[in-house]
């Protein structure tokens, strides 16, 4: 009854002679004549009078989905809405069934009316009952599926497929519809191209990369969740992982579809070379990303700094790394930048980061105190650790003060820098205020001479 896909072995596509042009015309005329008989064999069908009584039971328990959708729709979505504490996967499957509330009324009462006429000893007069709820079932099967699909346009395309499919195989018209769309082709060198391997390719390879994509989805938040790995490990095995499976299905679904690749071996051969040359650049950013991430240098929260650019890793990408700047900027580094240039990790091995900030005092301040003052200003700040403890030193004498340095220590450096340095900066302004601190200044006397002493001195 159902219709099957062409599998076979590469070879036997391969042997497979395109049947003259003629032959073909003669095929498509068959087909076409066929499938008239059996729709008109099918137009006499429903043109019997019980017939008539079965599509109009399927009409009014139509209607009468769209009535309790609309009666108990309301009453189901605040039901949900109570739900919040349940996980999101359920709420998803909940919401996707309220919005097909009507379609399964109707599969659930169709199906109650071809029971009730099957118990009354009438299976003669449901046949048509029969296919329509075989068909509202298995379309609706295909729409719970085809959700897992995330592209749109690929959802939709592989949905209308099996759509059709579903119906020509309940119908029992896939051999004949196999034959027509095979009929519609051309043959280039061994393979012969059709709508039927077109049909089949989409649908299969649809099918392999939908369910490559559920599995590396699932598998890479497992990943992500286990604490054990590091993140630059995460991203790696997952793109791994996905450059394995998303390959493995491509191949698989070519070869299923009965196409030869070895044919293709020197021609990808040739482009490889190309692209080796025009695409160095990309290249050398692919293997940069692959050496980030095996020898750990960056890892996604890492607070590095690269030329003018400060900031956090947002994500380590195939081609470039995401690093995000406190005044909320994304910039996009190419890996190779990382790899050949001077990259400052603030977080590399551990989260600790020592900042120094520069004062000086009058010289009459005794040092001393000026140094313990320094020291307890800095300990009242949040995000300077205690643990670590601040230290201040002298540096040098200046031309009007006794210059310091003073260090401390944070463990937050995402925080920011400048703010952590301006917050200790004005810790400092307030101890010495409150200690009669001064902070000196350069000074300039300036003196306004008068008569003979603006004359210039006599030259001997």
């Amino acid at each position: 009854m159902a219709g099957h896909f062409n599998i076979g072995s590469p070879d036997e596509a391969g042997r497979a002679e395109a049947p003259p042009q003629d032959v073909q015309v003669e095929q498509i005329l068959d087909v076409g004549e066929s499938l008239l008989a059996q729709g008109e064999r099918f137009l006499r069908s429903l043109l019997q009078e019980w017939n008539y009584y079965q599509i109009l039971i399927a009409i009014g328990l139509f209607v009468l989905a769209h009535f309790l959708r609309a009666w108990l729709g309301p009453s189901i979505r605040t039901w949900m809405g109570n739900r919040e504490n349940w996980p999101k996967w359920r709420i998803r499957i909940l919401v996707v069934i309220h919005q097909r509330l009507r379609p399964i009324f109707f599969v659930l009462l169709i199906w109650l009316a071809v029971y009730v006429m099957r118990e009354a000893t009438w299976n003669h007069r449901s046949a048509i009952l029969s296919i329509i709820a075989t068909l509202a079932s298995a379309w609706l099967f295909i729409v719970f599926v085809t959700r897992l699909i995330k592209s749109p346009v690929l959802r939709k395309f592989v949905r209308y497929g099996a759509w059709t499919y579903a119906t020509l195989s309940i119908l029992n018209l896939v051999d004949e519809a196999e034959t027509l769309l095979d009929s519609a082709g051309f043959s280039f060198g061994t393979v012969r191209f059709s709508l039927l391997l077109l049909v089949q390719a989409v649908v299969i390879l649809g099918a392999l990369i939908t369910i490559a994509r559920l599995v590396t989805t699932t598998t890479a938040s497992r990943i992500r969740q286990n604490d054990d790995i590091s993140p630059s490990m995460q991203v790696l095995i997952v793109k791994i992982m996905q450059i394995a499976f998303y390959g493995m299905a491509f191949y698989v679904g070519v070869k299923a579809i009965g196409i030869d690749l070895t044919g293709l071996a020197v021609l990808s051969g040739a482009i490889g070379v190309g692209l080796g040359f025009g695409l160095q650049k990309v290249v050398s950013n692919l293997v940069s990303g692959v050496i980030i991430l095996l020898d750990k240098s960056v890892k996604p929260g890492d607070v590095i700094s690269l030329g003018q650019t400060f900031g956090w890793i947002n994500s380590l990408g195939a081609r470039y790394v995401s690093v995000v700047t406190r005044d909320g900027k994304e910039y996009l580094i190419p890996n190779e930048d990382l790899i050949t240039g001077q990259v400052v990790n603030w977080s590399h091995s551990n989260d600790f980061v020592r900042l120094d900030i520069y004062f000086g005092t009058a010289y009459h301040d005794n040092p001393h105190d000026v140094r313990q003052i320094a020291i307890e200003a800095a300990k009242s700040v949040d995000r300077v650790l205690t643990v670590r403890p601040p230290v201040c030193h002298i540096v040098g004498f200046g031309d009007s003060s006794v210059d310091y340095i003073l260090r401390f220590w944070i463990t937050d450096p995402t925080g920011g820098l400048t703010n952590i340095r301006g917050n200790v900066y004005l810790a400092l302004w307030d101890a010495f205020k409150d200690n009669d601190i001064s902070i000196p200044f350069p000074q300039r006397e300036v003196k306004v001479l008068q008569g003979e002493a603006l004359q210039p001195a006599a030259l001997d």
